[in-house]
């Protein structure tokens, strides 16, 4: 064992414990500037982040600051204090420990700004909020350590880009700080290492530990050939709840999960005690589930992302994932939730919940059992963010241009930034931008003796009350009426699609709308087992450039094949063809008196419903008379009045991008993208003393501006954001592009004469999109004729 100050040495020896390897290493490279240790779940990284904290305050206690613990949940940095808090009191090290999110007190929060803990735990927007303050360099100026938990999952999101540019201010604010970032799943160790400290960071990789037991869940019936619920594994979920202590069945989405948990808890015969745990619930809610977990009280939880971080509950000795996982990396952290200690095989189980979806688990159970993660390659740090930075620093005092440009590119999503780039964003803070400048709310920044600050002090409390990068315009608080319980939140839309007496799910429970009263759904209990309104909505993933890859190669291996996929691929290859690597696959066929196409292009949900949009477009314009479409991970099937004779032309990669550019301009998903963008950016707020905006006044406010700025400043700083953000995510044009290019005009024109085998469920997936067109009109002409005909009248 290394040489461990005598408490800590003492109390592994008590309980029989030596170091791990790994957290050996982390004791012997503490002095390093950066360190990112990757290690398996349950492999003691998070002790190996704090091992060097907890030895340096024991040869040398003192006051103050000494470690910063960033993680990407609140439920998680109350995990670490409830699990870190009994050891150090055993060690008798005297080292306080508090954490500090959006669910502690205003009271603690001061008094940690006058007297902060030795070790404070905390979230990225609690630390941007910490640092708004003037009092920043006094709270910071003796910290020592900052350990990024889960840095893989911050890395792909804008609260990662929001917290590097926080690091790198702490690092201006205590030059001698050392980053420790500590992941379990990373693709690519190199591109995290420079995320998180550009300038330099050792990689420490653990041993892997024993292989996963992972396998697609036995005694579950066939699975239907079109949905994602996965009802029809639940007597086997149930039964594998009853076989283990304790299980966490993933979903993909919030409403899959409250739908699953219903159906689960009217098939629980035996009472087995189930919870549901998802980000919409409320936090009392959630925290009874955690309280539970802890206890070891439930043997079952159906959850979403908000259980895939490393929430250390021992008992957890299956997880279940409903529906095809669409990403390796986000499979291989959910089965790190079961057996979650060292060397402990995890076991998993997965459940298809269509039939194409067998095929796609059955390629993520070979990428895990090959340790091919998956990921898409980190863009450039976003200028909303950047921007929003600029103001929270303008909070905490004047600032000098050159100094902050400098800090900002010590940041590693913005070590490349150009200088036009951040004067662009520093221009849109201090005016507005030019199309906004003549306007006194959007002038918040000003310059005196060389130095940026704010042009109104007071500006501080309302910049401070919209910190973060989590966007939630469209959600309205649900809570039991009269004053009741709070219950959760749903989506803007969903509440004005209901009347009173609609009954819906959340929480697993079904209840009853009463009305809307000041921005709050109330609701009361409802009466029956059956909600009458389907839950509300969630995020959809898409499957990983990876992942969908590798499934495009298995329809060629059928002895690798699922029993149940086998004859219908088979079935495939004889009635039309397989989709092949480096071609894409198109299928022309009439059904039902429309003429079908469908491409088969393997590139991702949102790439496929932008293909659809696209193409339907070309074919209006072509004069072929589309009336809709539906996309899927791997196809878009368009139909409509004529058939597809020339797919090539549609499919021209010049032609799509100017169709795109074309059609984003007005369209609503450029203006959803604006609405992120500008409340990231503080263009728009939405929080504001004493009041906040619903989610349709902001939409409307933001319209107007987008409109303004389309109008008289097309090259606007937020315009620039905005088509990147929509072109990155809500589109992924990037990926449809990488479909074309994969392809390279090498197209397999199928004309048939019946709907083909594989094609055959796509045309039952729900989220149809209806397109205006000529094809509308013309239908409606011929009804209207008919009509006229049967009357006896004429034109």
């Amino acid at each position: 064992m290394p040489d461990l100050p005598a408490p800590i040495a003492h109390w592994f020896a008590a309980r029989g414990w030596a170091l791990h390897p790994h957290q050996a290493q982390m004791l012997a490279r503490a002095g390093d500037p950066a360190v990112l240790l990757i290690a398996p779940t349950g492999g003691g990284k998070t002790l190996a982040g704090f091992l060097p904290t907890l030895a340096d305050l024991a040869r040398a206690p003192r006051a103050g600051l000494h470690t910063l613990y960033v993680s990407p949940l609140k439920a998680l940095a109350a995990d670490i204090r409830r699990n870190l808090t009994g050891p150090v009191a055993e060690m008798g090290l005297g080292v306080r420990i508090e954490d500090r999110t959006g669910d502690t007190g205003a009271t603690q929060r001061r008094r940690q700004r006058a007297d902060p803990p030795h070790i404070l735990l905390t979230t990225p927007e609690s630390l941007a909020l910490l640092l708004s303050y003037p009092d920043a360099p006094q709270i910071f100026s003796s910290l020592s350590r900052v350990i990024v938990d889960e840095v893989h999952a911050l890395a792909e999101s804008r609260r990662g880009d929001q917290l590097m540019l926080c690091l790198a201010r702490l690092q201006a604010l205590a030059p001698g700080l050392r980053r420790v970032g500590l992941s379990a799943t990373v693709e690519d160790p190199a591109a995290l290492a420079r995320f998180l400290a550009p300038e330099g960071c050792a990689v420490l990789l653990a041993d892997p530990g024993p292989a996963p037991d992972i396998a697609l869940l036995e005694g579950c019936p066939r699975a239907p050939w079109a949905g994602a619920g996965g009802r029809h594994a639940i007597p086997a979920v149930l039964a594998a709840v009853a076989a283990h202590r304790t299980t966490i069945i993933f979903h993909n989405t919030r409403a899959q999960a409250e739908l699953f948990f219903h159906d689960l808890w009217l098939a629980n015969t035996d009472d087995l005690p189930i919870g549901i745990h998802h980000g919409s619930l409320s936090k009392e809610a959630r925290e009874r589930v955690e309280a539970a977990m802890v206890a070891g009280s439930l043997r079952g939880v159906v959850a979403t992302g908000s259980l895939d971080l490393g929430i250390d509950w021992g008992d957890v000795d299956l997880v279940i994932q409903i529906g095809a996982p669409k990403n390796v990396k986000r499979l291989v952290q959910r089965i790190g939730r079961a057996n979650h200690r060292y060397n402990a095989p995890s076991k998993a189980r997965l459940v298809p919940a269509n039939r194409f979806e067998e095929i796609e688990c059955a390629a993520a159970l070979e990428a895990v059992a090959d340790h091919d993660l998956d990921g898409e390659p980190r863009g450039p740090g976003p200028l909303d963010v950047l921007c929003q930075h600029i103001l929270l620093t303008a909070c905490a005092g004047p600032f000098a241009a050159d100094d902050l440009f400098a800090q900002a590119r010590r940041a590693g999503p913005y070590a490349d930034l150009p200088r036009g780039d951040f004067d662009a964003c520093l221009e849109f803070c201090a005016t507005g931008g030019y199309a906004l400048r003549a306007y006194d709310r959007w002038r918040r920044l000003m310059q005196r003796d060389g130095l940026w600050q704010l042009r109104d002090p007071r500006a501080a409390r309302d910049l401070r009350m919209n910190i973060g990068t989590i966007v939630d315009t469209d959600l309205l608080k649900v809570r039991l009426i009269r004053g009741g319980a709070p219950l959760g939140e749903v989506e803007e839309a969903f509440a004005a699609s209901l009347t009173p007496g609609d009954t819906f799910l959340i929480g697993g429970q079904v209840v009853r709308y009463e009305g809307l009263r000041e921005l709050t759904v109330e609701v009361s209990p409802g009466r029956g087992r059956e909600p009458k309104v389907a839950v509300f909505s969630g995020t959809k993933f898409a499957t990983s450039t990876q992942l969908s890859a590798r499934i495009l190669r298995l329809l060629h291996r059928p002895a690798a094949l699922p029993d149940s996929a086998r004859d219908w691929v088979a079935l495939q290859a004889a009635r039309s063809q397989l989709p092949v690597p480096g071609r894409l696959l198109v299928e022309t066929f009439p059904h039902e008196g429309r003429a079908y196409c469908v491409i088969w292009g393997f590139a991702g949900r949102n790439a496929m419903q932008t293909l659809g949009l696209l193409m339907t477009r070309a074919m209006d314009q072509a004069g072929l008379a589309p009336l809709g479409f539906v996309a899927s991970d791997y196809a878009v099937a368009i139909w409509g009045l004529e058939a597809v004779t020339d797919p090539a032309a549609l499919l021209d990669a010049q032609g799509l991008r100017d169709g795109l550019e074309g059609w984003l301009a007005a369209n609503a998903v450029m203006k959803r993208a604006f609405r992120t963008v500008a409340t990231i950016a503080g263009l728009i707020q939405r929080n504001v003393p004493g009041a906040r905006k619903s989610g349709r006044q902001a939409t409307f406010s933001t319209d107007i501006l987008y409109d303004t700025l389309r109008r008289h400043d097309p090259g606007h700083l937020m315009l620039r954001a905005t088509r990147d953000e929509a072109m990155r995510g809500l589109v992924d044009f990037a990926r449809l592009e990488e479909m074309l290019a994969r392809t390279a005009g090498r197209i397999d024109l199928m004309r048939l004469e019946t709907v083909p085998p594989l094609a055959a469920p796509l045309l039952l997936e729900a989220g149809r999109v209806p397109v205006e067109g000529a094809g509308r009109a013309r239908l409606e002409a011929e009804m209207a004729a008919r009509l006229m005909a049967a009357a006896g009248l004429v034109s």
